[in-house]
This record gives structure tokens, sequence and C-alpha cells, in this order.
């Protein structure tokens, strides 16, 4: 399949957590869409982050877009010129306290590649310790939460993790385990 062509494009809100842009675009056949909305993010990183004695290290935090609290996996933005792998190692640490263990890349996702233009980078890291206090930032207020295998995927399967850029890492982990 072709790109589509932008033809024009102008940022409709530009901050720096979130960039909108209307494009208006020629697809393949000739159409031309005069508004195509694209949101702009950074490239995100999740963790599945287990300690040596095989529970799983969670983080639970309100989120304002659904009101309420949710346990979720620890994640975070990539900063700029930063590689996705440090990010997850930053902000495990910052956001738990854990550090070390074995990484890997688990898989890259998008939330919705028709409307989003950024990668989520999810990673395993196996056999993590608590090694220091929370460092979080002044809007994040987030408690660690260990949960077992079992615990987990209680939560998973009853439909209350409700982030998909967590959901489905996680339902990877255990379709493959």
């Amino acid at each position: 399949m072709e790109k589509w062509e932008i033809l024009e494009s102008e940022y409709v809100v530009d901050r720096p957590w979130l960039k909108a842009r209307k494009d208006r675009v020629k697809l393949p056949n000739g159409v031309i869409h005069d508004e195509y909305y694209v949101l702009e993010y950074p490239t995100w990183i999740n963790v599945i982050a287990r300690r040596k004695d095989g529970r799983f290290v969670m983080v639970e935090q309100y989120r304002h877009g659904l009101a309420d609290t949710f346990i979720e996996l620890c994640a975070g933005v990539v900063e700029p010129g930063e590689d996705p792998l440090s990010a997850a190692r930053r902000e495990l640490a910052e956001e738990t306290g854990y550090t070390g263990g074995e990484w890997r890349e688990w898989m890259v996702i998008s939330g919705n590649p028709s409307t989003t233009n950024n990668l989520t980078h999810c990673y395993i890291a196996d056999g993590v310790e608590l090694t220091a206090p929370q460092h979080l930032d002044k809007t994040e207020d987030i408690s660690v939460v260990l949960l077992s295998e079992d615990e987990l995927y209680q939560l998973l399967s009853s439909d209350r993790i409700k982030q998909s850029l967590m959901a489905a890492p996680l339902w990877k982990y255990f379709a493959v385990r």
C-alpha cells in the first residue's frame, strides 16, 4: 500500500507532552481528506518487573481520564536523546525503587496507529531488587504494589487492567510463559 501524501499540515495543539496535528492529505486513489488529525506523543516504555521471589512489581495510581485508581505496569516517557531501555530502567528505579535484574525487550506496540505517531517499548525485567526509595516527580502520586502471578492474572482476566498498552504485554506474558 502506498503512503498518503501530506498536502498541508498545521499544529492545533503544541504542548510538551502532546501535539495535535491537522493534516490535509491525498490518498493513493486521488481522494483528498481535508482534516485528518494525528496526535504526536514521545516514545513510551513500560516494564513487566519481577522480583527474585517471583512477585510482580506494579504501581497504583489515579488516572484522571477515567477518574479512577488503577494497578498498572511501571511506565513512562523516553526523554530526548535517551534510548528506550535506559528510559525503562530509569522509570522503574524512579517509580518503584527497584533496579538490576535481567532485561529484555518483550514487544513494541502502538496505542492506535491510525491517529497516534508513537510506539511503546515493552520490557521484561526478571530478578529486580529494591535498592532505593521512590524518586517521584512533583506531579506523581504512585504507590508500589507487589502481586503474585495468580493475583496479577486475576486482575488481568477480570478486566481490571484498563490500559491497553499494559494489558497487551501482560496477556502475551501469560500466553507464552
